[in-house]
């Protein structure tokens, strides 16, 4: 019997309290999950980059309810928990915020990220006051149910140009404080700032993003990192390598691509039930 939401949701929680990182790759579709599930990893976390771009659309331009929609897709696609990148939370005020949190818990998702980005480029992070009111809000929306929805906290900084690791500190700990379970700063790279993050923030586990010259899985372990997602990335390393078969057929005319793609209809077979 496949657990239950509200075990998911648990399960999803302990694997943050390791003494290793939980490796959370992101999917951007139903067959991706099911590789990923399938080589083995223990929980799922949807990438809003990544959905995007299977609608032909850059990061920031779906909708809640297609984001919704998408996060439902994975979780129907394995058994593993899934945690739903749900960007802002479609909303700027905290009661919306909040409901996009209980749409989260009715999509059966395990857990759920909300940002500090205000989506506007001129002013892209919200003032404290505020960003600690939407988390709040969100987290007991999270967590006033039978299903302890993880709350992940993001702290944006790092990626929109910001780099003052003092406020990245002092937002995330007073989003911990407002109730999230995790916390995230993506952009994050060099090992002391990271070091300085996860004791600023202890107990709550801190999430780091595979990021160009950010330290490997062992090195941040031994930092103590509790989660290590990979955003987009896997999503756009498959659109390269599209890409770089059709360049082959045509400007080379050769089928060196069939290769790998043998090797990945083999993985496709075994990830989706067909032996």
């Amino acid at each position: 019997m496949a657990p239950s939401q509200a075990e998911r949701a648990r399960g999803f929680l302990e694997l943050h309290a390791r003494d290793t990182p939980l490796l959370a790759p992101n999917p951007w579709d139903a067959g991706s999950a099911k590789l990923l599930a399938q080589l083995g990893f223990e929980a799922l976390a949807t990438t809003s980059s990544g959905f995007a771009a299977t609608l032909g659309r850059l990061d920031g331009s779906v909708s809640r309810e297609e984001a919704l929609a998408h996060a439902a897709a994975i979780v129907d696609a394995t058994a593993v928990p899934v945690s739903a990148d749900l960007e802002n939370g479609f909303a700027e005020d905290p009661a919306g915020v909040a409901q996009t949190v209980r749409d989260a818990i009715g999509a059966g998702l395990a857990g759920c990220s909300i940002e500090d980005f205000t989506g506007d480029d001129s002013g892209p992070i919200y003032c404290l006051e505020h960003a600690v009111a939407r988390i709040g809000a969100a987290a007991r929306a999270a967590h006033e149910g039978s299903v302890h929805l993880v709350l992940t906290a993001r702290a944006e900084n790092h990626i929109h140009g910001i780099q003052d690791l003092d406020d990245t500190i002092a937002r995330l700990r007073a989003y911990g404080e407002a109730g999230a379970d995790v916390l995230y700063a993506p952009g994050l790279t060099r090992i002391a700032d990271i070091r300085r993050v996860v004791g600023a923030v202890a107990p709550r586990p801190l999430n780091v993003l595979a990021f160009p010259g950010a330290p490997g899985v062992a090195e941040l372990s031994a930092a103590g990192v509790r989660r290590i997602s990979v955003g987009g990335a896997f999503a756009f390393a498959a659109i390269d390598a599209v890409a770089q078969a059709a360049r082959e057929l045509r400007e080379q005319g050769t089928y060196g691509f069939l290769e790998r793609a043998r090797a990945g209809s083999a993985l496709a077979r075994r990830a989706f039930g067909g032996g």
